[in-house]
């Protein structure tokens, strides 16, 4: 609980709506979406403006507390988690579109509008917003900015940072800068792109500028059905080989479609299957059909026994619903998943998934996979209950032993998830002690005081030794 003088501070700035002290509501915010770690906060805040987050922060610092952003809590990495009764702000209140610039093809707009929400206000103008998370009917742009997030189409258009062109960020002495804007390149340092992705370790994203596409003239889905995951990995690495270039190509193993098939997301996907594999293409409706033709020869060779094409947008949605399900449909397997987000170089995908299941044989546990094949980000999901902390034990232990595998392999340890709480101690794989005080050095500029989402990312034995001579950070208005 924070004190009172600062709980009654907090109420003055954002109302009385706006400010979470009960130990019931608490709870809500104690996780993110990777439940394996649960930190009540001392305080949740939930501004609406911009002057609202500079007061907040302003008050929380003048009592010495540390500060954790938070989206709609969607993440999985433990980002979110509010360590040591840190207060919470939140800013999923502050969804409004600010700004559609249809000739420009950019939009401003609050860190609260969810993801999804944007592309249909863009849809009016022929535009849509191309980072699509999973989670897109929930998760926030500003969530997605904090991990700079990607999504089953980031294969063809690349990830939350290649369209983020402007921001108005929040410090943690409650000053506030704006990096970049107006569409244009910033001269001087890219500071845009050094915050996207930074975790909620830098500051509070207020409002964000993001840039447009047109949509797509045709779209051609398909649906090859597998016996055999590593089949499916081949036929991956044999379609982008072939010079192909989908939209998206996901993955979905066996114990993922009977999850999804057994719940009400239900997709119509054979239940014997051992993997299924979405293949997308879109662009001009020219030689959209011979490219998808193509990709089914190709996973015909590979050894897929069936591949199905959508018909229509009715038919397309439902080739996606087990794999944009698939998250939600899990918790009929176990109460908790833990979810990894290594990525590997694509030929490695048949060998790295045997591995995998090696390690989840090994450790009696029970691992699906669904995700990113056609940029081998790989979504393992150890299915447990934390209640029981003999097999709490063993999901650690294989989860590290998933890491290094993936780090042997040539990958590293995320590809769109973030560090958060859960990976920081797999941070040394990638990194030797250079990097990581370099990467300290960066986050000490922008929070001199390390109050911003404290314990996140960087491992904490890394950090700089005592009168380093750290920057004193950066100012703003």
């Amino acid at each position: 609980m924070v004190p009172v003088t600062l709980a009654k501070s907090l109420v003055e700035i954002c109302g009385r709506d706006g400010v979470i002290l009960d130990e019931e509501r608490l709870l809500v915010y104690e996780s993110d979406a990777l439940t394996a770690y649960r930190h009540r906060p001392g305080a949740v805040v939930l501004p609406r403006s911009t002057d609202q987050v500079q007061g907040a922060v302003r008050a929380i610092a003048e009592h010495g507390l540390p500060i954790v952003p938070r989206g709609a809590g969607t993440g999985l990495s433990g980002g979110a988690v509010a360590l040591d009764g840190a207060v919470v702000i939140g800013t999923a209140r502050m969804n409004r579109i600010l700004d559609i610039d249809a000739p420009n093809r950019r939009a401003v707009l609050q860190p609260g509008v969810i993801n999804a929400e944007l592309s249909v206000a863009a849809g009016a103008h022929g535009l849509y917003y191309a980072p699509d998370p999973s989670s897109q009917t929930a998760c926030t742009i500003g969530g997605n900015v904090a991990e700079n997030s990607g999504g089953p189409h980031c294969l063809k258009y690349g990830v939350t940072s290649r369209y983020v062109t402007g921001l108005a960020v929040v410090l943690a002495d409650g000053s506030m800068v704006r990096l970049g804007g107006q569409g244009r390149e910033s001269p001087g340092y890219d500071l845009v792109g050094l915050f996207v992705g930074s975790e909620g370790c830098f500051g509070i994203a207020t409002e964000i500028e993001v840039g447009l596409l047109p949509v797509p003239e045709g779209v051609c889905t398909l649906l090859g059905i597998f016996d055999r995951i590593d089949d499916a990995g081949q036929a991956v690495s044999d379609i982008v080989g072939a010079g192909l270039l989908p939209a998206a190509l996901e993955i979905i193993d066996g114990p993922t479609i009977r999850a999804v098939e057994d719940s009400v997301f239900a997709a119509g996907y054979p239940i014997d299957a051992e993997a299924a594999l979405v293949i997308e293409f879109d662009g001009m409706e020219a030689g959209l059909e011979h490219d998808a033709e193509r990709a089914a020869a190709l996973c015909a060779l590979a050894g897929a026994r069936e591949v199905r094409t959508a018909r229509d947008e009715d038919e397309r949605m439902a080739l996606w619903k087990g794999r944009k399900k698939a998250f939600g449909a899990m918790g009929r397997i176990a109460p908790d998943l833990l979810v990894q987000d290594a990525t590997v170089p694509r030929t490695t995908l048949p060998s790295i998934l045997r591995g995998i299941s090696d390690i989840g044989q090994r450790y009696d546990l029970v691992v699906a996979n669904v995700f990113h094949a056609g940029d081998g980000n790989l979504h393992p999901n150890i299915l447990f209950d934390r209640r029981d902390e003999h097999e709490l034990e063993r999901v650690e232990r294989a989860s590290k032993e998933i890491m290094q595998l993936c780090v042997d392999s040539g990958g590293t340890i995320t590809g769109e998830h973030g560090v958060g709480l859960d990976k920081k101690h797999h941070m040394d794989l990638i990194y030797g002690p250079d990097e990581l005080d370099a990467m300290w050095q960066v986050r000490r500029v922008f929070d001199p005081g390390g109050v911003m989402n404290p314990g996140k990312v960087l491992p904490e034995d890394t950090g700089p030794a005592e009168g380093a001579g750290l920057p004193e950070g950066i100012g703003g208005d």
